[in-house]
């Protein structure tokens, strides 16, 4: 049988896993903490697991690499350079793992992404000797983009970005341009530089597209460093925790919660997560509760505004919703929600007064309010408040808006200018986080819950000035 590679995608956090197998054995490369997904996979598939391989120490996920090597008794194939606290088979530069008759490993040195770095080149047997197949690249060559080089200290990043390069070149050296690029990251994940520019991508692909493989080295680093943006505060976090070895995941459900029980848990200021569509959320909503809807990266926004470890607990329609959200969760460290509770919001409320809307508008009802034609029962803005990432605003924003990034928001709500705040951020998401905080906070407030690219459209005045 052919030799198939199998990918595992987490799209919630923007990284892919991958399963290599020959029809009777597998490699899994970079797994996620919930790895019943890749057991499902392998046993759909009638292949025994047999190497479990980390391409580096994970920043933006707990991995569960230590946990699906334990339970299959595969090889845990981790740098030999990463110091851990748990038992794994050392790999080097150079190193060849024999898999099966027909497949196997050769590990390469990638320093950029992190300073031991791995990629992992996949060779199949033909009649003709060794061929490769492809390369698993972590972090190191991505879609377009590389792996961002900030994540160990930002007195690191100009090393790592050169080493970044330099590693780069070496895979594009090392390989054929056939062969294919398999990556961790660049799907989504604040891991790369930028994000991926293609659904699959082969070694001659990255030459002609990747300005790794473009730039000369210190153009590279000069762009690449100047490209980098804030990242979540939860990665502080992962590494430890995969370095420490990651305990088994635990997805069994959690406590219900009743009225009176969430109404205690919101006076004692922890935090109350409304999963529901942000639609849903400003129809009827838990006064004292945050919108971070199932929609949308949910786990990355809410691990990177929370106190680490306060109290969460989840609220959905549906059991199976609150299951999805603990399962995303857990893969970022955050094992065990306090409690939960499903229905709609009018059977979380233990009195009628605690029920709050939020009134949302689009770019267009904003060029109306600046043009002195809004309606009568529409607030107008005092404030245009801008709630996406630095860059982003670099790239061009509404004329007169305030910018306080989201993660930044919970500790700068006093920046936010007196009078009615309207919101907004990319589509809506983040607005409506950013609104439940606000009002939370006592503010009166609009989501302009609308795509940003239709502003200018819409009519209203846009600029690239700070």
């Amino acid at each position: 049988m052919a030799v198939e590679v199998s990918v595992i995608t987490t799209s919630s956090l923007g990284d892919r896993s991958y399963l290599a197998s020959d029809g009777q054995v597998a490699i899994v490369v970079d797994p996620q903490r919930d790895i019943d997904r890749v057991l499902y996979l392998a046993g759909a598939k009638g292949v025994r697991i047999t190497h479990v391989v980390e391409t580096h120490i994970h920043n933006d996920y707990v991995s569960g690499g230590l946990e699906l090597a334990r339970v299959t008794g595969a090889h845990y194939l981790v740098s030999a350079a990463d110091e851990v606290g748990f038992a794994r088979e050392p790999v080097t530069d150079g190193d060849v793992v024999p898999v099966s008759d027909s497949l196997r490993l050769r590990a390469v040195a990638t320093p950029g992404h992190t300073f031991h770095h791995l990629s992992y080149a996949l060779d199949e047997a033909t009649a003709n000797g060794w061929q490769p197949m492809g390369v698993f690249t972590g972090g190191a060559l991505l879609f377009g983009t590389t792996g961002r080089t900030d994540l160990l200290g930002k007195e690191h990043a100009n090393e790592l970005a050169h080493h970044q390069h330099a590693s780069a070149k070496r895979l594009a050296d090392l390989l054929p341009d056939g062969a294919q690029v398999w990556p961790t990251h660049g799907f989504g994940s604040f891991c790369s530089a930028t994000q991926a520019d293609a659904p699959d991508s082969t070694i001659d692909r990255e030459r002609q597209a990747n300005p790794v493989l473009r730039l000369a080295a210190d153009q590279f680093v000069t762009e690449t460093l100047a490209g980098l943006d804030a990242y979540p505060a939860y990665y502080a976090h992962m590494g430890v925790a995969n370095s420490a070895g990651p305990a088994p995941v635990d997805l069994t459900a959690v406590a219900r919660a009743d009225a009176e029980h969430l109404r205690g848990r919101i006076a004692a200021g922890e935090w109350v997560v409304d999963l529901r569509h942000r639609k849903a959320y400003a129809a009827s909503h838990l006064a004292g509760t945050v919108s971070f809807g199932l929609d949308g990266p949910m786990s990355t926004w809410l691990g990177w505004l929370i106190d680490w470890g306060t109290p969460i607990t989840l609220l959905a329609e549906t059991p199976e919703q609150i299951a999805d959200a603990q399962r995303e969760l857990a893969r970022i460290g955050i094992d065990r929600p306090a409690a939960r509770a499903t229905g709609q919001a009018e059977q979380w409320a233990a009195e009628p007064d605690q029920l709050r809307q939020l009134r949302m508008v689009d770019f267009a009802a904003l060029a109306a309010a600046r043009a002195g034609n809004l309606p009568a029962d529409l607030p107008a803005p005092n404030v245009v408040l801008d709630v996406r990432m630095t860059n982003e605003w670099k790239s061009g924003h509404v004329e007169g808006a305030v910018h306080i990034p989201l993660p930044d928001l919970p500790t700068r709500l006093a920046d936010v200018p007196a009078g009615v705040v309207w919101v907004h951020c990319g589509s809506g998401y983040r607005a409506t986080a950013a609104a439940s905080l606000l009002a939370n906070a006592g503010r009166e407030v609009v989501v302009i819950d609308d795509r940003f690219d239709q502003a200018e459209t819409a009519g209203v005045a846009m600029t690239d000035q700070a």
